[in-house]
Formats: C-alpha cells, structure tokens, sequence
C-alpha cells in the first residue's frame, strides 16, 4: 500500500499546460493595455469607427459612389471590413516586436515560445470579437438584414486565425536577423489594406483582376465575414484560396520558427 508521500498530484498535459500560459499572458496583455485608459474597451472600437466614418465620408458622400461601389448600407459593408482587418493588422505588427520587446522573458522561461505570437493573435481575436456588438448596433441601425450566410462567421475566424499566427510565427523571428523587416511589415500592411477588399468588394474589381485578387488570402475572409449581411457578397472558390494559402502560411511560419528558434535565443 502506497504512503501518502507516493501520492503524487496528477501530472497536467502538455496541451492543459499550453492553454493555461497562453491564457495568462492574454490577459496580463489585455490588462495592461488598458490599465491606464479612461476609455477602455472603447479604444478597440474607436479606431475602426473612425475609419469607417472616413471612408464613408469619401466615398458616399464626396464623390458619391456610396451605392456603386461595395453593398447597401455602405457604413456596415465597411465596418464588417475594417474590423476584421484590424485584428490582422494589428496582430502581425505586434508579432514583429514579439521577441524584442520582452526578449529577457523569452529567454528565461520554459514556456514553449510560440505562446509569445500566439498571445498577441488571441488578444487581437478578443478585441475583434468585442467589437462585434458594434456592427450590429449599426446594422440594426441601418436595417441591413441578417441573413442565414452568418452560420459561416465562425469559419471565417477559424481561418484568420490560421493565417495570422502563421505569417506571425514567420515574421517573428526573421525580424530578430533582420531589424529593417519591422518597417518593411508596416509598409507591407498599408500596401495589402488597398489591396484587399475592405472598402470594396471582389465583384467591384474588373474581371480581368478578379482571378488574381483571390489569391490574396484575406479575400476569401472578408466574403465569409460579409455573407452574414450581404449573401451575394459570398465566393466560395475565393474561400477555399484562403484556406489553403492559410495552411500553407501556418506550415512555412512553424517550420521557419522551428528552424531558427535556438538562433534566436542567442540573438537576444
């Protein structure tokens, strides 16, 4: 018969052990973001109504093209846009500091260091799904009606996320070896905004481009994020583009990631 000092308290999984550091440092993330502001939550919204309401602006009013351009009412076609790209955006230039910003941590702790670009891509998720009672707010507001196409919402943060902790996880540590990358990103990002079908849609594009837009992988996205309102706005070949180029970019930034971690730590 054992004693009780044999009695060993069950050993947690290596997955139960990951989701709980990864929760942690969400939160302390989280915490700290807005520990010092008045607004709080509010500045996860602010950001993207002030874009829309300039875009808006431009477009459906300045120079009238509110109705030729995107779906009706054009302030919610923008914000189920803007809100998901805020998350991809903000995510990926955060990644590109993940290591540097608190690299005595990375090279202290155990914690697998895949957690420190995860964190930043599950904080951004959260804000983004916070800032979902807004878009409704607006379409209720506008009366655009909600159309069974929403039962696809999931699949498209499903695949967001695959894709941003993948070009996360690639970026990440190329930015340790390559400082200049860090600016690079930003200019990346403000080229692939115009690029992407944010203050458009696919089907505003010529036919002649439409083909190659599809392989941007935020395309697919955004047409299962704006089916929940606008069903015609829904490609499902551009969908099954971006899943797979998510895939592809999850496989390039864990092999990348896995190549060049123990460099990495000797870097910081």
């Amino acid at each position: 018969m054992s004693s009780p000092a044999d009695v060993r308290p069950p050993q947690r999984s290596y997955f139960t052990r990951y989701r709980h550091a990864l929760w942690l440092l969400t939160k302390r993330d989280l915490r700290v973001r807005y520990s010092t502001s008045v607004l709080g939550y509010f500045w996860s919204i602010l950001d993207p109504l002030v874009m829309a309401g300039i875009y808006w602006f431009v477009f459906a009013v300045v120079f009238d093209r509110g109705g030729r351009i995107g779906e009706q009412p054009y302030i919610v076609f923008l914000l189920i846009g803007l809100l998901p790209w805020m998350w991809f955006n903000g995510a990926v230039s955060d990644s590109t500091r993940a290591f540097l910003r608190e690299a005595k941590l990375v090279r202290s702790t155990s914690i697998p260091r895949t957690i420190w670009v995860n964190r930043l891509v599950l904080s951004k998720g959260i804000e983004f799904v916070a800032s979902l009672p807004v878009l409704a707010l607006f379409a209720i507001w506008y009366g655009a009606p909600l159309s069974w196409e929403v039962v696809f919402f999931p699949l498209a943060i499903l695949i967001q996320c695959t894709l941003t902790i993948g070009i996360g996880l690639l970026v990440a540590p190329l930015v340790v070896f390559f400082r200049d990358l860090e600016r690079a990103a930003k200019l990346i990002l403000r080229f692939l905004f115009y690029a992407s079908p944010i203050v458009y849609g696919l089907r505003d594009l010529p036919t002649d481009v439409q083909p190659f837009a599809v392989f941007n992988p935020l395309a697919g996205i955004f047409s299962l994020y704006r089916a929940a309102f606008f069903p015609e706005q829904l490609d499902w070949y551009a969908v099954i583009v971006s899943a797979g180029m998510s895939l592809l970019f999850l496989a390039i930034g864990l092999w990348t990631f896995k190549r060049s971690e123990r460099t990495v730590l000797k870097e910081l």
